[in-house]
């Protein structure tokens, strides 16, 4: 298994959502995993959520992060309007790609078929072209998952945690119909089986520079 992270020192990442939930259903027990494992400084950038989602946004990297820094900016852009605000969008990831140099992010994969995550992941390598970029996949009724490049196995109590943070951390969307343990379970064992690992999170990676 090779790591295409920093192996020693402080690891700097950048977590980007369209929405509040959407880092932490794509990415979750991998920030989880990381925490435990490693010195990490974060920051995590949310294009729309106003409100109750916009709070739930404020909090939830932080709980996937334990003991590290965090700092978490919500931007409030209308929800499922993003490709209408590309400048907006743009600009906000413009104005974090001055102050934040991280050495991966973590954003939505290319090929989502939701336009607001579709659009984020498309501007992430404008913006930042030196850090790896690990697209997450967030399941969907549109059944747009696809192959995965890299996988990050996680424990069986790192999986029950993601599930259970989930649900504490976003109680608006405990009542919808997809929203329970058994399609994060599921997805989980699914990209485990994938990698030889009880459970595992998948990502896609475009472009990826090997130092030796």
């Amino acid at each position: 298994m090779i790591s295409l992270l920093p192996t020693a020192g402080e690891l700097e990442i950048l977590c980007l959502g369209a929405h509040p939930d959407d880092i932490e259903i794509g990415c979750g027990a991998t920030l989880l995993t990381l925490a435990e494992a490693r010195s990490v400084r974060a920051n995590a950038l949310v294009l729309t959520g106003e409100g109750e989602r916009r709070d739930e946004g404020m909090k939830a990297t932080g709980a996937f992060l334990p003991g590290a820094a965090v700092d978490v900016r919500v931007v409030g852009l209308p929800d499922g309007r993003l490709p209408a605000h590309w400048g907006e969008v743009k600009d906000a990831l413009e104005a974090a790609g001055r102050d934040i140099q991280p050495d991966v992010v973590f954003a939505p994969r290319a090929d989502d078929a939701h336009q607001d995550h579709r659009l984020l992941a498309e501007l992430v390598p404008t913006v930042w072209r030196d850090a790896l970029v690990l697209g997450y996949e967030i399941p969907k009724w549109d059944g747009d998952l696809g192959t995965a490049t890299h996988y990050v196995p996680v424990s069986p109590e790192t999986a029950q945690r993601k599930v259970r943070l989930l649900d504490e951390c976003f109680g608006s969307q405990t009542g919808r119909d997809w929203w329970d343990e058994e399609l994060f379970l599921g997805l989980l064992r699914l990209r485990g089986v994938e990698c030889r690992s009880r459970y595992a999170e998948a990502f896609t990676v475009s472009k990826a520079v090997l130092r030796f």
